[in-house]
């Protein structure tokens, strides 16, 4: 069953006494809105022209991209701020219907998302091949496969899928133009092993684009079949998933998806706050669910703001990747930053644990007025270096993002992905920056961070801040969020002159 959505209606007519409104929505009305709540709603209609009080009190429970305003209501300066500041949207009247039966269950408040572990699938029992397996990374396949399609690799166990819900599904691979794929998708009704209720097949042409399992029948559980022909080689890498919001966003309503030449994936979020200074940036950390982070710490500062997270490996690979797959990232800032019309100065860029490393190298780029991280982690040959001993089985993702990197886990390796980092940090004039800098002590994961900034660091005017707590890596993560969002607060009230509502 869907989760309600909540959704404020600002009219002279009751849509619940003109529209057929579905059970899952909880559609308020109001003629003079003075009260606002605490959450935020899910949907906005606007159907009269708004006071500037009002405006004031939506603000502060408009989510960015959910705001629709029916044609014909009256735009005065104060709305129209509004309505770009949110995104809004105009809606035509004979629409709205269509609208609350169709597109308002899409605007879900609790997304969801992930990478399948490549344990949960298997490899064909017919396939006569060589097989290898590369970590948590990808399954190795080479051979023959034959003249017709065949079965090659399969997930062990259904994936559900709820009646009121689609799950957009992404295949991420590389393979020999010698081999053709197809993927076959069956749905069976939850409870029974036999009761196949929709059946999908996708080309390998549909599956360069982003599929969408609808349901809409039963609850049930997907059984998930990529096939083959040809001879060569093919490497599974990973099969994502996540709840759809069939094209009004992903994760987020109004999230967008970048996808690379190599299949990869970056996802980003732009919320215009008040469009004044400073564009907030901030990366996600590494994260098996997939989804943006940090989502209410940077609404609540009221500034424009920019989440940056990517799908790949387990839970990312520290936004390291080839030559498209950075530029991409720098040019997402950029566009943000030129719709807003602001310079490196006004902005800021943030994250912890892996975010601090994103935050670190495209801030040698972007050489933003400060950078606010906790729990930095820059040297990541380290990182993987230390799981044999000083963090045996915690973090192995590590190992596989030198792989990932360099091809390989020896020293050279290691080496090559730390000077990655340094080579790029050192070539950077951080005049005029701020390093803002919350550590551990005794971090299992990095234990050079932090003191490797300062030495690395030798432009004439930047400043460094750094708070110590003792403890390995996620041993004070409350302690560490707190500082961070301390410093946050007094950059933007010291520099911008911005008041933070506690």
């Amino acid at each position: 069953m869907l989760d309600a959505i909540r959704v404020l209606q600002l009219g002279t007519s009751d849509f619940n006494k003109i529209y057929n409104v579905p059970d899952y929505i909880e559609l308020e009305f109001s003629e003079n809105f003075i009260n606002a709540p605490k959450v935020a709603y899910d949907l906005i209609f606007v159907d009269r022209s708004l006071s500037d009080g009002e405006i004031e009190l939506l603000e502060r429970v408009t989510k960015a991209y959910t705001l629709y305003v029916v044609e014909g209501v009256e735009f005065n300066a104060s709305m129209r701020f509004y309505y770009a500041r949110s995104k809004g949207k105009t809606i035509q009247r004979a629409d709205i219907q269509g609208f609350l039966d169709n597109e308002a269950k899409n605007y879900f408040a609790k997304p969801y998302g992930e990478k399948m572990r490549i344990s949960n699938f298997a490899v064909a029992h017919g396939f006569k091949g060589t097989v290898k397996w590369d970590g948590y990374y990808s399954i190795n396949l080479e051979g023959d496969y034959g003249a017709e399609y065949k079965q090659i690799i399969y997930l062990r166990n259904n994936l559900p899928l709820a009646k009121e819900n689609a799950l957009d599904i992404w295949l991420e691979y590389e393979k020999d133009d010698s081999v053709q794929l197809e993927m076959e998708v069956t749905l069976y009704k939850s409870g029974e092993v036999a009761t196949e209720l929709k059946s999908w097949l996708f080309s390998e042409k549909d599956l360069d684009e982003l599929v969408t399992l609808d349901n809409g029948i039963h609850n049930g559980g997907l059984f998930i079949s990529i096939r083959a022909k040809g001879y060569g080689k093919f490497k599974f890498i990973a099969l994502h998933d996540r709840i759809s919001r069939r094209g009004h966003g992903c994760f987020l309503p109004g999230g967008k998806r970048e996808v690379f030449s190599n299949r990869e994936e970056l996802f980003y979020y732009f919320d215009p706050g008040d469009m004044k200074p400073p564009l907030n940036i901030y990366f996600s950390g590494y994260k098996t669910q997939q989804g943006f982070e940090g989502y209410y710490m940077m609404k609540k500062m009221g500034c424009p703001f920019l989440l940056i997270t990517e799908p790949r490996l387990e839970g990312g690979a520290f936004y390291m990747g080839n030559e498209e797959y950075e530029k991409g990232i720098y040019r997402i800032i950029s566009q943000h930053m030129e719709e807003l019309g602001f310079n490196s100065s006004q902005v800021i860029m943030s994250g912890l644990s892996m975010g601090t490393f994103g935050a670190l190298y495209y801030g040698c780029d972007i050489l933003p007025h400060a950078i606010i991280i906790g729990k930095p982690l820059a040297n990541i040959g380290d990182v993987a270096s230390n799981e044999r001993i000083h963090r045996p089985g915690a973090f192995p993702t590590s190992l596989d993002v030198v792989n990932y990197l360099e091809g390989s886990i020896d020293s050279t390796a290691i080496n090559a992905v730390n000077k990655r980092f340094w080579d790029k940090f050192d070539k950077t004039e951080w005049t005029d920056s701020k390093l803002i800098v919350a550590y551990m002590i005794e971090d299992d994961y990095d234990s050079k961070a932090y003191n490797n900034l300062i030495s690395h660091t030798k432009s004439d005017g930047v400043q460094i801040y750094g708070k110590g707590l003792h403890g390995r890596h996620n041993d004070a993560t409350g302690g560490i969020v707190a500082w961070f969002k301390t410093q946050y607060n007094k950059v933007l009230k010291e520099d911008f002159s911005r008041r933070i509502d506690k």
